[in-house]
Formats: structure tokens, C-alpha cells, sequence
């Protein structure tokens, strides 16, 4: 049976992940004690009606919350095919969603957000730390949020490494998401070419004009060759994604170009590769 647990900070889109579990064919609970999950697997195992697919929701509104690290360890041990999923925001996102919504934190309903917010961090460390994925919505649509999901659960071959290529502009924020990041603010800016300024890396225009100088074609040789290096590496140590974020200044021009070419180089040789661009909305 697979199962996910999804955890992370209140307000960082649980309930939106848990929603696209249920259209993806899991089945899903919510705030289930954490100590009932291992009786409930067993239940199932032991069912003539089996669920193949099992996705839960834990916060820290669920009774006995501490007692997660146990529940994911001993469900580890038995035949569940476990990923834990943590969903993580910045504070000032959380905060704004909260105030767009109108409703009070968990933690404490009666005293200040920011004060619950980082009461509730210091008691997700340990779950962070534990987590399979973990994915920042900071800047993420609700259909970004969606596309992300699919990439990590419900494309391709999950046996193999699923590769997230991402552009970025370091303006808005470095991908924190990011195993490996890659900065090409070396390389000349389109942006600065008044013909050039209103396109993006996918255009034809740009890619010509960012892949003719020699530094971008030996820097993405390089990334390709070292990448080739250590992706048998991760696997060999059990990674079930890896993440690899492409920043230039503002994540229109080059890091685009360059994640697309990435893109096209690793889908050569690797099943479970994806490409998004972070800051596309602002383009």
C-alpha cells in the first residue's frame, strides 16, 4: 500500500494537497490521532477491501501530535510504502492568508500570528527534519501548487529519481525548496537589449542570444556533467527527488533558457524529469 502523510505549517495549503490526493484516486483522512494511523494500516491490511492509496493529513490540531515521529517509524517497518510530505510558507505569506480568511491560528486563536506561527515551527522541527519532500508555497498558485504535487507523486515511473528543474529570479528570493542551486547572473542579460527586454528564456530569440556566447554552453556542460555524476549517487542513497534551482536577476532571461536547455539535456537519459519557472507570473 502507499501512503503519505502530509504535515507543515497551518495556512501552507494541507487541505489543498489532501483535495488533489482525493481527485488523484487516494483515499484521505484528516487529523487522524497519529497513534490510530499504525491500527488503521493494519485494518486495511488485513481487509478483504483493500486501499492501495492512503493519504493523511496530521497537524498540530490532532490529539497526541508528538507521537508522529513514532507513528512514521513504525510505519516504516511494516509493508507501507511511506512518503512524508511537509508543506512550509514564509511567515509573512502565512500571516496574509491568515488575515485574508479571517479565522485564528491553531496554536493559540487567542494571541498574536506571528508569535503562533513560530510557536508552531519549533514544534514541526523535528517532522521537517524527518520529511520526505518538502515543498514551499510561498510563491505558488493553487494550479503551481497542483503541478507541483504531480510532479513528486503521480507522473512518471515513482521508482525512479523525480528531477524538478526550476528558474528563479534571486530578487524575489532564492528557491529554498532547491537541493542544488545554479546562478547565472555571469552570463550577458538579454535585458538590457531594448529588441530582447519584453521576451522570455522560452522565446527562440533569447536562447539564441544567451546560448551564442562559449561561457553558457561550457557552464551547462559543466551542470550536465556534474549532474550525471551525483544523480546515481542520490539514488544509490535512497533520494526520491532532487530539486535543482537556476537563478538569474530577476527569473525571465537566462535562467529560463538555461533550465529549458537542462531540461532537454536530462530528458536524454532520466524518466522523471520536470521543468517549472518560479516567477513566471511576473513576467
Amino acid at each position: 500500500m502507499e501512503a503519505v502523510i502530509i504535515t507543515g505549517m497551518s495556512g501552507a495549503g494541507k487541505t489543498l494537497a489532501l483535495n488533489h490526493f482525493e481527485d488523484m484516486g487516494y483515499y484521505c483522512m484528516e487529523n487522524l490521532p497519529p497513534k490510530f494511523i499504525v491500527d488503521f494500516v493494519e485494518l486495511i491490511n488485513n481487509s478483504t477491501k483493500t486501499i492501495e492509496k492512503l493519504a493523511i493529513v496530521i497537524d498540530v490540531r490532532a490529539r497526541f501530535f508528538e507521537d508522529l515521529s513514532e507513528t512514521i517509524q513504525n510505519l516504516k517497518k511494516m509493508d507501507c510504502e511511506l512518503k512524508v510530505l511537509f508543506l512550509d510558507s514564509s511567515n509573512r505569506t502565512l500571516i496574509n492568508r491568515y488575515k485574508e480568511l479571517r479565522r485564528p491560528h491553531p496554536i493559540n486563536p487567542n494571541g498574536s500570528l506571528s508569535d503562533s506561527i513560530e510557536l508552531e515551527r519549533e514544534m514541526l522541527n523535528d517532522i521537517k527534519d524527518k520529511s520526505d519532500i518538502i515543498i514551499d508555497t510561498t510563491r505558488l498558485s493553487p494550479t503551481g501548487f497542483k503541478n507541483r504535487l504531480n510532479s513528486f507523486f503521480f507522473n512518471g515511473n515513482k521508482r525512479d529519481l523525480v528531477i524538478n528543474i526550476e528558474s528563479f529570479g534571486f530578487k524575489n528570493g532564492i528557491l529554498v525548496e532547491a537541493d542544488l542551486v545554479f546562478d547565472v547572473r555571469f552570463l550577458p542579460n538579454p535585458y538590457y537589449i531594448e529588441e530582447l527586454k519584453v521576451l522570455n528564456g522560452k522565446n527562440e530569440e533569447i536562447q539564441n542570444y544567451v546560448m551564442s556566447f562559449e561561457d553558457s554552453n561550457a557552464f551547462l556542460n559543466k551542470i550536465v556533467d556534474l549532474l550525471e555524476f551525483l544523480i546515481p549517487k542520490y539514488k544509490a542513497e535512497g533520494k526520491s527527488m532532487l530539486t535543482i534551482g537556476v537563478g538569474c536577476t530577476g527569473g525571465k532571461h537566462r535562467s529560463v533558457c538555461l533550465a529549458e536547455k537542462l531540461f532537454i539535456e536530462l530528458k536524454k537519459s532520466h524518466s522523471n524529469v520536470n521543468i517549472s519557472h518560479r516567477d513566471e507570473r511576473l513576467w
